[in-house]
């Protein structure tokens, strides 16, 4: 119904971005990499796709029209609702979902809070085949700003489920990475490397 939005950003929070489409401002539910391209005040397109409930409608949003179909390709298997396909793609972007089903990795799949060793391995049952092929080499997540880095990031795990601990936890093991990065960290990358230190964890 509503395939992509393009306006100005007028807000970002952990999880959502506003976009003026219109004079009408569209609240967007995004995953971390995606929020950390835009900036408020800035032009923005998000392929997006519409879910509807009976008592909601939730417009997700995406950096690519790629995304968005791996996210609607994931809800084609028996248990995955939309906040489990937007986590997937909040740990892996769409071809290292597509490799990870290709090659039969559990441990990639299991690294997505929400998914088990027995829920990884319906998962690659199902959905081998619908992805397809590996299309190239991985994008590069595009960079943060530096600073408040360790805020969205510490968001990005709250709102994947973790307690504010184990995301202070996180965000404190990563920040050599961030360091060593310079002055650009890259949230998707640092995103990654958490959701690492806490599956050790557990």
């Amino acid at each position: 119904m509503i395939a992509s939005v393009s306006g100005p950003v007028a807000a970002l929070a952990p999880d959502t971005a506003v976009v003026e489409v219109g004079g009408i401002g569209m609240a967007v539910q995004c995953t971390p990499g995606t929020l950390s391209t835009l900036r408020v005040g800035e032009q923005a397109r998000l392929a997006t796709s519409l879910v509807v409930r009976e008592d909601s409608l939730t417009l997700y949003g995406f950096a690519d029209d790629d995304e968005r179909q791996t996210f609607e390709l994931l809800q084609t298997a028996s248990g995955v609702g939309p906040r489990l396909a937007q986590a997937m793609l909040a740990v892996h972007s769409p071809d290292a979902l597509r490799r990870a089903f290709a090659s039969g990795d559990e441990k990639a799949l299991t690294a997505v809070p929400g998914i088990g060793k027995k829920g990884a391995q319906k998962l690659l049952l199902e959905l081998k085949d619908r992805l397809g092929a590996p299309r190239g080499a991985v994008a590069a997540p595009a960079p943060a700003a530096t600073a408040g880095w360790q805020d969205q990031l510490h968001a990005a795990l709250v709102g994947l489920g973790y307690a504010p601990r184990e995301a202070d936890e996180a965000v404190a093991a990563v920040a050599p990475q961030a360091e060593a990065a310079g002055g650009t960290p890259q949230v998707g990358q640092l995103l990654r490397a958490a959701l690492q230190t806490l599956n050790r964890a557990r």
